[in-house]
């Protein structure tokens, strides 16, 4: 499975959250990865204030990814998006839901804050993932909450579970692509770099830029008679 994740805002475009990325750049990166025609299933993330409105709203914004490429949809939010997830899977879109520390509610948690560390946090979380459960998704993500409560949601909802800072006891992990390849300088503290990527780019170019100022490159086996 390929999540284009509304983290393009933050790992692409460098802004400082998921908050500005627009429907129409979501579908951009829908329609490039699409364009590879991986075997995975690729899931287009919803950005914020695509389906916030209405249903309706949601609906809309779903047919645009899924023309784009994508084979289904992601959005954040439990019980107070219930109606939403529902009225998208009615058109036979599938949703996947998306719960606990929620990107887009950045101002409302004060920060990318771990969420459920306390008795009101847990009971909230829980019942937002029976919500997405009930609503119709058929997966949801789990997003920076305490292991306990990860594998709690884990054992009472009927599908899959996705964690990401999460702990190990859901059924399935992602990360962020330059989180994997050790491209960000300031990776999340639940982030594993299995590369450095970054490192050995900053190296080829400042080999690059050594050898111009050298007179090294080009040479004459790269250069025409």
């Amino acid at each position: 499975m390929i999540l284009v994740g509304d983290s393009v805002g933050s790992v692409v475009q460098g802004v400082g959250t998921t908050i500005p990325v627009t429907i129409e750049e979501m579908e951009y990166h829908v329609r490039l990865v699409a364009r590879a025609n991986p075997k995975a299933l690729i899931v287009g993330d919803l950005p914020f204030g695509s389906y916030h409105v209405n249903s309706e709203q949601g609906v809309r914004s779903a047919i645009q990814l899924i023309k784009a490429g994508a084979s289904a949809v992601k959005l954040e939010g439990g019980t107070t998006m219930y109606d939403t997830i529902a009225a998208i899977c009615r058109v036979d879109i599938p949703v996947m839901g998306h719960i606990g520390l929620t990107p887009q509610s950045y101002h409302r948690m004060g920060g990318h804050k771990v969420q459920g560390r306390d008795f009101e946090g847990r009971d909230r979380i829980l019942e937002d993932a029976k919500s997405v459960d009930a609503a119709g998704a058929f997966a949801t993500v789990i997003e920076g909450v305490p292991t306990d409560l990860a594998r709690e949601i884990t054992n009472a909802i009927t599908i899959p579970t996705i964690g990401i800072g999460a702990g190990p006891h859901t059924d399935g992990q992602v990360l962020v692509l330059h989180d994997i390849l050790g491209l960000s300088s300031n990776p999340p503290s639940f982030a594993r770099s299995y590369a450095s990527v970054r490192d050995i780019a900053l190296g080829a170019c400042t080999q690059f830029v050594h050898a111009v100022h050298e007179r090294q490159w080009p040479d004459s086996q790269h250069s025409f008679d």
